[in-house]
């Protein structure tokens, strides 16, 4: 059975929650409510160990996520899927999704 463990990690004043698993719509419900046990709180989610991430998970975390939550682990995709959300992740892709050479050479 597919599921989700978190991982609490306490370190120098700042919280890390280490995401194992499946992360989900329904997974992510158990996100955010640690979130919000720990609002005003220095938090960095750590997404490096999960085995899949599903997409209906951003839009459920983005709803309890603030200014002092750290995004760590993410694949290209979901930083994107994230700042479409309006959650800035840190990471600014300085490549355009494509380039004029990539087009001209198919």
């Amino acid at each position: 059975m597919a599921g989700l463990q978190i991982h609490r990690e306490d370190i120098s004043g700042r919280v890390t929650l280490r995401l194992e698993g499946v992360l989900d719509g329904k997974t992510a419900l158990q996100v955010q409510t640690s979130l919000e046990a720990l609002r005003g709180q220095p938090v960095v989610l750590d997404f490096t160990h999960l085995r899949e991430f599903k997409d209906s998970a951003v839009g459920v975390l983005t709803r309890s996520m603030e200014h002092s939550v750290t995004l760590r682990g993410l694949a290209t995709h979901h930083e994107r899927m994230f700042r479409y959300f309006g959650v800035a992740t840190g990471a600014v892709s300085s490549q355009p999704y494509y380039t004029p050479e990539d087009i001209l050479t198919l």
